[in-house]
């Protein structure tokens, strides 16, 4: 069984394939289900870090998880405001790289910082509380939260955990089925969250 740590990990290796699938094409049609497929993963990963792992920051770890917390927080919403600005572009606009650089700038940043020093103290808290299968039962729930959340960014929802939850159970149904009219990838997985 995976942990939290594999877990995100996993996505965030998805997101660089998908991010270099679109900057290394010049074919339009590549790029927009790539960039579909970059979106849906996105938006979906980064409220479910929020749900998920953000909480269990403040719970394992206290001031210093807080900390963390509010800092991830404040970086993720950067993040949204960038996809979501994003996801409302074609790749025929002059604009559609140059946008997801910024955003991929800006995110990679944020991966570098959770994979080598948030992740790390989190599974160190865990096994310090000697809570045994919490790392695997959290990325258990981070995995079925992925499939209830929306598929595009709504930086207004905000990164509160009550408030976006509420937001989320509004907007995800809208954007699953917006979904179903976006191109995807075809050998990758489909935009039903329940087949993944």
């Amino acid at each position: 069984m995976s942990t939290i740590s594999d877990a995100i990990t996993k996505d965030h290796r998805e997101l660089e394939q998908y991010y270099n699938e679109i900057t290394n094409s010049n074919d339009h049609d590549h790029q927009e289900r790539f960039g579909n497929q970059f979106t849906w993963e996105l938006a979906r990963h980064s409220v479910a870090e929020e749900l998920i792992v953000y909480p269990a920051f403040e719970k394992h770890m206290g001031d210093r998880g807080h900390k963390m917390a509010e800092s991830d927080r404040k970086e993720h919403h950067r993040v949204k405001e960038l996809l979501k600005q994003f996801q409302n572009m074609k790749p025929q606009q002059p604009d559609y790289i140059p946008k997801l650089k910024e955003l991929w700038g800006v995110l990679s940043a944020h991966i570098e910082e959770e994979e080598h020093s948030d992740l790390p103290a989190l599974e160190s808290a865990l096994t310090m509380a000697r809570e045994a299968g919490e790392s695997e039962k959290m990325a258990k729930k981070f995995g079925m939260t992925k499939a209830f959340v929306p598929s595009r960014s709504h930086p207004s929802a905000g990164e509160n955990p009550y408030f976006e939850s509420a937001l989320g159970l509004l907007a995800a149904p809208i954007d699953h089925i917006a979904d179903i009219f976006r191109k995807f990838p075809e050998q990758k997985v489909s935009p039903d969250p329940s087949t993944k």
